[in-house]
């Protein structure tokens, strides 16, 4: 039985589809969703639901019943008075699960920078997780992206109409980019594959070389108009996602973030990128996921 967490998500639902549509996979899907009428008819047909949060131990023990192999997701929560505290009442409730279910294997999304980042958010909570996970021994697979592409659909209003591609980033230095697609096969094959051991970090990094002044260019030619990268400091990244309903913790986490891969460049050129785990480019990304989500809207 395999476990797949936030499969209404952009990389869970990805993760779902590949699982169910997999020729080897005899193994059965079940899935942990608060709102089971959001899973898709043809996914609600082929798989098991456990509604509820993953959060919640009772709910995470009753979807681990009988399972081997769990798909692990923190979703983000911007009104959260604490991002260590949501990612850590997250990893409490799958710690006490594994000791007691039988789980053999977790396949979890994380992040590039271990071992450099330092006081870097979002970052640093989920590196925070990967430890606590494997000091219990379980075989776990840290799947971990740099920043993904999907960010940028957050900007489509301005990108389209004012033409104007913001990031709190150096616009020259280069940001290491991944499809959310990538991320979800790369899991999907882990999940699927039962002989791995141990414990392991997979970087799944695309294959562009690109600064943000690089990802406006690419958003010019894609969009056929001019856009510019704009850099803002993290303090007016702060006010705007305050401005959008986060909490002054998790908008000043998001600061600690874009300060971080700035200093530390963990994010940056000196990331090796993985074109055979993620082949996606931003320009096939911008062409098949961002123009036609900026036409609809």
């Amino acid at each position: 039985m395999i476990v797949v967490t936030t499969p209404t998500g952009q990389i869970g639902r990805e993760v779902v589809a590949r699982l169910l549509d997999a020729r080897e996979n005899s193994v059965p899907v079940r899935v942990i969703v608060r709102d089971p009428a959001a899973l898709a008819p043809q996914v609600r047909e082929r798989v098991e639901v456990v509604q509820g949060s993953h959060a919640d131990p009772a709910v995470l023990k009753e979807a681990c019943q009988g399972a081997d192999r769990v798909f692990w997701l923190v979703p983000p929560n911007p009104r959260a008075e604490s991002v260590e505290g949501h990612f850590r009442a997250f990893t409490d409730a799958l710690i006490e699960v594994t000791g007691a279910q039988g789980v053999e294997r977790v396949v979890a999304v994380s992040t590039l920078g271990r071992g450099v980042a330092r006081n870097a958010g979002p970052i640093s909570a989920s590196l925070a997780m990967d430890e606590a996970i494997a000091a219990t021994g379980v075989h776990y697979r840290a799947v971990c992206p740099p920043s993904l592409m999907e960010n940028e659909l957050r900007q489509i209003a301005s990108i389209r109409d004012a033409g104007v591609f913001s990031a709190p980033l150096v616009p020259d230095r280069v940001l290491r980019l991944c499809a959310t697609r990538d991320v979800a096969a790369v899991a999907a094959r882990l999940l699927l594959d039962d002989s791995w051991s141990g414990q392991e970090d997979v970087a799944v990094v695309g294959p562009d070389d690109l600064t943000p002044e690089g990802m406006a260019a690419v958003l010019s030619e894609v969009l056929d108009r001019p856009v510019r990268a704009e850099l803002v400091t993290t303090a007016e990244l702060k006010a705007r996602v305050i401005r959008f309903g986060a909490s002054q913790a998790w908008a000043q986490s998001l600061a600690d973030m874009a300060d971080a891969q700035n200093a530390q460049g963990f994010y940056g050129s000196a990331q090796p990128t993985t074109p055979d785990l993620a082949p996606t480019t931003f320009r096939q990304w911008c062409e098949e996921v961002f123009k036609p989500a900026a036409l609809r809207r």
